[in-house]
Formats: C-alpha cells, sequence, structure tokens
C-alpha cells in the first residue's frame, strides 16, 4: 500500500474514535511502531485535531466536533478522476451539477503544473461520443432525463414505488412497480420493474415518467417472489444465443435493452443471453434479426423460434441474391 493511500485510510480510522493507541495503528495497517508514529505525526501536522497522553496507557485523543481534514491526491490519482469524468461528457449521467462542482473543486486543488497537465489530457484524449471541438474544459453537456435522479434518490430507500408513466401526451397512466434495475441502454435511460397489477416485467424509459414516489399500497408479493419468476421466465425463454469475443464487443456496443449477458468464458471470451420474444410482434422479430447477423458469424443458437429463423433465413437469401 502507499503512503498517500495509507495516511488517508488511518486518518478516517482515527476519525470514528474518540481515543487510540500506536499499537492499534501498528495491527490494524500491519506496520511498524517507527511507521506508525511518522504517519501520525504527517496527519497532526495537516491540522488533525489530536491530543497526546503521556505514560503507561497513553495515547492519542481526537477531539470532537472537528472535519476531517481535506483527502490528498497524488498526480496520478487525480489524472485517473479527471480522465473519468472526460470519458463520462454525453453519457446522460445523473447528478449532473454535482458533477460540474466537483470538476471545479478538482481542478481548484491541483498545483498550476497540474492544472496545465489536465488542460492538456483534455486536448490529447478522446472518447466516444464526446465533442473533442468543446473548448469549455467544465462542461459535462448532457444531462440526463429529470427524474432519473428522484428514482435513484427513492430506490436506496424503497424499491416499492408508484410512477406516471406518460406513453403518449395527455394519457398518463398510474403504475405500482418494484423496481428492479436502472440502467442506460444505447444513450437512453431505463428502468426495469415488475408491474404489481399486470404481473409483468417491464422496461420504461425514463423520460416517460414523472411523478415518482414511495408507494403506499401494500406489497402483493415479496421481493423473493419477483426474483423467482424472473428467473423462471428466463429459464422459459425461447432466445438462446451463445457469443464468441467478436459477439461480445459488438453486444457491448448495441442491443436491446434489458438484456442480460452473462460471460462463460476466461477472460470474457464468450457469452449467452436469453430473450423471452414476442413471435407475433413482426417489428420485434425483423429487429431481431437484423442485430444477430449483426454480432457476426460466432453466433451459436441453443435456442432459436420458428418464425425468428424464417425471417433469418429472408435476410440471408436477400444477402445472398445481391
Amino acid at each position: 500500500m502507499k503512503k498517500t493511500e495509507r495516511v488517508n485510510l488511518i486518518m478516517r480510522y482515527i476519525n470514528n474514535r474518540a481515543f487510540f493507541t500506536i499499537a492499534e495503528i501498528q495491527r490494524e495497517f500491519k506496520i511498524s511502531r517507527a511507521t506508525a508514529i511518522r504517519d501520525i505525526n504527517e496527519i497532526q501536522s495537516m491540522g488533525f485535531p489530536l491530543t497526546t497522553e503521556l505514560g503507561r496507557g497513553g495515547g492519542y485523543h481526537v477531539l470532537q466536533n472537528h472535519y476531517l481534514p481535506s483527502a490528498r491526491f497524488t498526480p496520478d490519482e487525480l489524472k485517473a478522476i479527471f480522465i473519468s469524468f472526460i470519458a463520462s461528457k454525453n453519457s446522460q449521467l445523473p447528478y449532473l451539477h454535482n458533477r460540474r462542482s466537483i470538476t471545479e473543486k478538482l481542478i481548484g486543488i491541483a498545483s498550476q503544473t497540474q492544472q496545465d497537465e489536465l488542460i492538456e489530457l483534455n486536448h490529447i484524449l478522446l472518447f466516444e461520443n464526446t465533442n473533442p471541438a468543446n473548448p469549455n474544459l467544465l462542461e459535462l453537456d448532457d444531462a440526463a432525463p429529470a427524474e432519473l435522479n428522484q428514482l435513484i434518490s427513492l430506490a436506496v430507500r424503497d424499491k416499492h414505488l408508484r410512477v406516471t408513466y406518460e406513453l403518449s401526451v395527455g394519457w398518463p397512466q398510474l403504475l405500482d412497480v418494484y423496481l428492479l434495475h436502472i440502467f442506460n441502454s444505447n444513450a437512453q435511460w431505463l428502468v426495469e420493474v415488475y408491474d404489481l397489477d399486470t404481473d409483468e416485467f417491464r422496461y420504461l424509459p425514463v423520460d416517460l415518467l414523472r411523478d415518482s414516489a414511495i408507494s403506499e399500497q401494500e406489497m402483493k408479493c415479496s421481493e423473493q417472489e419477483i426474483l423467482s419468476k424472473k428467473l423462471l421466465r428466463a429459464r422459459e425463454a425461447n432466445l438462446v444465443v451463445k457469443l464468441d469475443a467478436t459477439g461480445i464487443q459488438r453486444f457491448k456496443r448495441m442491443h436491446p435493452p434489458g438484456i442480460i449477458l452473462s460471460f462463460t468464458g476466461m477472460f470474457q471470451s464468450s457469452g449467452i443471453f436469453h430473450v423471452q420474444l414476442d413471435v407475433s410482434d413482426d417489428e420485434a422479430l425483423a429487429y431481431y434479426a437484423d442485430w444477430l447477423l449483426y454480432l457476426g458469424k460466432g453466433v451459436q443458437y441453443e435456442r432459436i423460434p420458428d418464425e425468428l429463423r424464417g425471417v433469418l433465413g429472408e435476410r440471408l437469401a436477400q444477402l445472398n441474391f445481391s
């Protein structure tokens, strides 16, 4: 463990205690007495509120009602955080205002040399979906749907929610749902829910939701029952597909919402996914046929509905004809 990381961990360790000894620091962090003393002296020099009690049974008292000193970052740690922010530009992430203020604080604590390096990194590094022509170093362009922050805040407290879903303007639906996941797929935020009224698993675009709140109704089934239903329906999937490394990379670039890829080989070299496809939906069949062809030659079908197989055959016949 590097010294900077260890000192930060020690500060957090002692901040939660009214009293500690050098021996405790030695045992907790597996360091020598001399190293423990040097680290504590450095922490004191940074302004951490400690008083020393000498003699047998002595140690250090932590003064209460003081804030923890600001975390210190090494140059490489600062670059790592900053680069992660550059990479996530135009990604519709939640808490955009907070992320902007954090970026400003990172710039503020950097030395002039580090600031120059961060600005140069912003010019050099390019990530998919970011705009290299954007001159504003601190700008994070793509705001997430307004309802996303509210959903996240509610879900960490209670997943049984009441949401208003407005698929068509002027026709809102009030849904009683159990939230399973919130995720971003193909540049769109979606929420996976179990609809308690219709007994269906649904994927709802977050930008079509509003007025989310914790439900006041009694749950019609338990969380475990919901998860068991989802597992059972996955086992009943009519489309089961294995992918090679090329297929996995293309899957990551684009896939229908809600599909979970399970890795089966070492180093994510192979994978498998399950889908319950509505074979009466011609548009869905056409979409899946085109998408499966995009995944490449390494696709292997363990299970495929005849209707989809027929559409795939038509696509291949058109390719051969052309």
